[in-house]
């Protein structure tokens, strides 16, 4: 495995086109696009890595795949009444299919469904409560407590608000969300802040590859059956409008962030984390759909491999 991620490295190192930094964040446009880092982290408490695997980032959308795991665990299968289950086909904060569908959005992994799920989870709970919460859990499935918001760049995506602002609003006028819509926006905002290196977020996976349980802790996350369906979701789901492309090149369930990372699972095998600030066209990483897909070239770990 140490191997192949070297020899991704050095690939990915030669490459002379590496897409655009998501500028219209200003804190992301400063991030230099020349860095490539790859983790991948094993249900018995391995991590190899390549690159610029140490290297913190902001995880921005991955953070979506976090707080959906609190939102079912809190509020099991009613979280689906705020919030659908199909792909868009759409870019990730559209406001079209909103109106067509009385402001429910059509998956978690959207901006709009990102904040149903923030305001299920809030429960009547100020923002700075519900942000310990993630925290906490997201210290908690990756073991480390060392991981921090950001507060660079959430306050950078706040002043940059007025999309996502639209959505809450749009959403609050079909009775959508409860709380405020500027609490709401200040715990998203946040969620996306978090800034973690690829060893961090390859281990914080690790649940998503064993049913649920993280193995190396001996720690029961999530159950068999909603750890599945996380999985389904980030398949065809986790790359916007790009999902379809992805699960044709890479075969696996996974999830990306405009700050250039992805996180992908190959369930039962391991939890692989990429970073590469460089965004392509639908807004994920461009050198990190062109290594994971070398990954599955290299190992097999595809779902869909017999």
């Amino acid at each position: 495995m140490q191997q192949i991620l070297d020899d991704i490295a050095a690939e990915m190192a030669r490459e002379t086109d590496r897409g655009k930094v998501a500028d219209y964040i200003p804190q992301l446009a400063h991030v230099d696009p020349n860095q490539f880092g790859i983790a991948v982290a094993t249900p018995d408490g391995k991590v190899y890595s390549a690159g610029n695997a140490s290297t913190l980032f902001s995880i921005q959308s991955i953070s979506k795949v976090f707080t959906l795991t609190i939102g079912l665990g809190k509020l099991g299968n009613e979280l689906w009444t705020h919030v659908g289950r199909e792909p868009s086909g759409d870019p990730f904060n559209s406001i079209t299919i909103l109106e067509h569908e009385s402001g429910r959005p059509r998956n978690p992994f959207i901006n709009a469904g990102a904040l149903a799920v923030v305001d299920a989870i809030m429960m009547g709970h100020e923002p700075k409560e519900t942000l310990g919460e993630i925290l906490q859990f997201v210290h908690f499935i990756a073991d480390d407590d060392s991981i921090r918001f950001d507060h660079k760049v959430a306050a950078s995506e706040m002043e940059h608000k007025d999309r996502n602002a639209a959505l809450a609003h749009f959403m609050k006028a079909f009775g959508r969300l409860k709380h405020d819509v500027d609490k709401v926006l200040g715990v998203y905002f946040h969620q996306c802040s978090i800034a973690m290196n690829c060893q961090q977020l390859a281990r914080a996976g690790l649940f998503l590859v064993s049913n649920g349980v993280n193995q190396h802790t001996g720690m029961r996350v999530i159950n068999e059956q909603r750890s599945r369906r996380i999985n389904s979701l980030m398949m065809m789901c986790g790359h916007y409008d790009g999902s379809g492309e992805f699960a044709y090149r890479v075969g696996l369930p996974g999830k990306s962030g405009v700050g250039g990372g992805i996180l992908t699972i190959a369930p039962g095998k391991g939890s692989i984390a990429v970073w590469s600030p460089g965004l392509d066209p639908v807004g994920n990483s461009k050198l990190g759909l062109k290594a994971l897909e070398m990954l599955v070239q290299k190992t097999g770990w595809s779902v869909f491999a017999n």
